[in-house]
């Protein structure tokens, strides 16, 4: 989502900045901009790529010691220049004084903006974002720190700023409440960004602001206070952001590498797994799991899906009460509360807005135990749990979740059978053979890649479709549902995904020979009732594309197409499975033309409600 670079040096940082902002281009964005001290404030915006923008600046004597940068994802106003980011607020005598980007969504912008209207404030975007500088201009008493601190005290919402002015050079403030912030410390310069991977190669060494904290960048030293203003310390991170996997490589794009990552993302993140033991989840797991009675899980989009086959296995396996609800629901609801229920929060980023709210809403209902799922150690999310387990699928740059949703599957098994354990449902012989199971499953994902030239024949076909729906029973329904997800997302197909067995009772109607039919079919106890509901497709003369097992036997014939994946991996076949759909989609978008990694009105880490 919308990405903030800003640093206070004594060299020219505008390559600085633009390096950052191609680095957060994998969050998604649709226009972009920088804003730079130099002899007043100067300013470049785009609503093309980073690399229009970097155009701009080499095609101007564009340098500064002082300033910042942002990605934005639009909220208030369209993508348009006027509405990018950097936004500047200007003084009596016109000239520019204030410079700020922002992260986030001010509630209240609107009562603000209109008492700066009365005050003769001239709005030139639609942004609440211009509504903050105009603030802080009017407020401004000399000293930005103060200024600031003032401010974000009216603010209602989520934000994370920064902000510097024309009488403060080498000075750069930025806030944060509800979404990220860290501080970059280097030798005699410093810097602010909404992600360490803007810093990646300038510095390791980071801090992570806490929610209502303030900070002062300077040339020489960083101070930061809280949300009483106190000054308080916070702790520095060695953090390595830098990672091969922000290389494309041979691959057309990173979402096609990252689905052929996925059998070393699911090895690193099982790897040092012996057995299955509470420790994998925190020091004091195995007091919190024989404390719990439920589990409560809370997520979004992808994720949420993982969630959704999560509560197959802990309920069948651990038998264990499982809940799965999407956070922007659960988080404006009033539920029934269970204080011995684990809370289980999932996300890529660690840093999605609507989970991280419903974690908070959680713990204010009462919920007494949490656990973090989460791609990123140093995230806001994993810092506010009391237990996680860091699946280590390594960078994800494309916007469709792919390598991040395998891994959460395979953590998510793991809690599943720690669970088990501890309850007396997993003898030592189930034991060895989960164990087997696991580390085999890198080699069998390999043996699924390879089915890549079969799907791309389909792929063409699909291509020429604008609606597609998906079928699944019992665990692999929320595999039709990803499904669907992923071939909406990058190939702009309306799809929609419904457990076999409620074709009958309404997406009937939809079945033509113009409707492609998605089938999950693995060769589990609903084999049989799938293939009355694949019956029923055909019979109103619809196409049925069906993933099978090996010894499904379920034959091509007129009108259904089947692939077959080698063999049936039982409890860990969503897995699987569900990298064939990622496949299909991804080349049923190629096929398309469309922005495979960077789909439109999309962003990879949703820090806004």
């Amino acid at each position: 989502m919308c990405g903030i670079v800003g640093a206070v040096a004594q060299r020219n940082i505008v390559p600085v900045l633009l390096e950052g902002l191609k680095r957060l281009e994998y969050r998604g964005y649709d226009s972009c901009g920088v804003a730079v001290h130099h002899n007043g404030l100067q300013r470049a915006r785009s609503v093309a790529r980073v690399a229009e923008l970097q155009s701009q600046v080499a095609e101007t004597e564009f340098s500064g010691t002082t300033g910042i940068a942002h990605t934005r994802w639009a909220t208030h106003g369209v993508p348009a220049t006027n509405n990018a980011h950097p936004h500047f607020s200007a003084g009596k005598n016109g000239d520019q004084c204030v410079a700020l980007v922002h992260n986030g969504i001010i509630e209240n912008y609107e009562e603000i903006r209109n008492e700066l209207k009365a005050l003769g404030y001239v709005f030139e975007s639609q942004t609440d974002t211009e509504a903050i500088a105009h603030l802080i201009n009017h407020t401004y008493d000399g000293d930005l720190l103060r200024t600031v601190q003032r401010v974000v005290k009216r603010l209602t919402g989520a934000f994370a700023i920064a902000v510097f002015c024309k009488d403060e050079p080498q000075r750069v403030v930025g806030a944060r409440l509800g979404c990220p912030l860290i501080v970059g410390l280097g030798d005699g310069e410093n810097f602010l960004a909404s992600d360490a991977m803007a810093l990646a190669g300038i510095t390791d060494q980071i801090i992570y602001l806490e929610e209502g904290d303030v900070v002062d960048v300077g040339l020489a030293s960083v101070q930061i206070f809280d949300k009483n203003d106190s000054p308080v310390q916070r702790n520095v991170q060695t953090v390595n952001a830098y990672s091969g996997a922000i290389e494309l490589g041979p691959y057309r794009h990173y979402m096609q590498k990252e689905i052929f990552e996925q059998p070393r993302a699911i090895g690193d993140t099982l790897e040092g797994v012996q057995g299955f033991v509470p420790e994998l989840f925190g020091a004091n797991a195995g007091a919190v799991f024989n404390d719990i009675n439920a589990i409560q899980i809370l997520a979004c989009g992808t994720s949420y899906y993982s969630g959704m086959t999560a509560k197959y296995w802990l309920e069948a396996v651990a038998g264990i009460p499982t809940n799965v609800e999407i956070a922007s629901e659960y988080r404006y609801r009033s539920p029934a509360v269970n204080p011995d229920a684990l809370v289980v929060v999932i996300s890529q980023s660690g840093e999605t807005a609507d989970t991280l709210a419903a974690l908070k809403y959680a713990k204010e209902l009462g919920h007494r135990h949490s656990l973090a799922i989460c791609n990123v150690g140093t995230s806001a999310m994993v810092r506010e749990t009391e237990l996680s387990y860091l699946t280590r699928a390594g960078t994800e740059i494309g916007v469709a979740s792919t390598k991040a949703f395998s891994t959460q599957l395979a953590a998510l098994f793991l809690l599943t059978l720690t669970l088990a354990k501890l309850r007396g449902r997993l003898t030592p012989a189930q034991q060895q053979d989960h164990l087997k199971n696991l580390r085999h499953l890198p080699t069998s994902l390999q043996s699924v890649l390879a089915l890549e030239p079969a799907i791309i024949a389909w792929a063409e076909a699909f291509a020429r479709k604008e609606h597609a729906l998906f079928l699944g029973r019992g665990l692999h329904y929320p595999i039709a549902l990803e499904g669907a997800l992923k071939l909406k997302e990058i190939s702009y197909i309306h799809a929609e995904a419904y457990p076999a067995g409620e074709l009958k009772h309404g997406p009937l109607a939809l079945v033509t020979e113009d409707m492609p039919v998605v089938t999950v079919a693995p060769n589990d106890t609903l084999i049989e009732k799938l293939k009355s509901n694949m019956q029923e497709v055909r019979a109103r003369g619809g196409q049925l594309y069906v993933f099978a097992d090996a010894d499904s036997r379920i034959s091509s014939s007129e009108g259904i197409h089947v692939i077959r994946l080698p063999e049936h991996y039982g409890l860990l076949s969503p897995i699987l499975h569900v990298v064939p759909l990622q496949l299909l989609a991804y080349h049923t978008a190629l096929a398309r033309g469309t922005d495979v990694d960077k789909p439109r009105n999309l962003a990879k880490s949703v820090t806004v409600e």
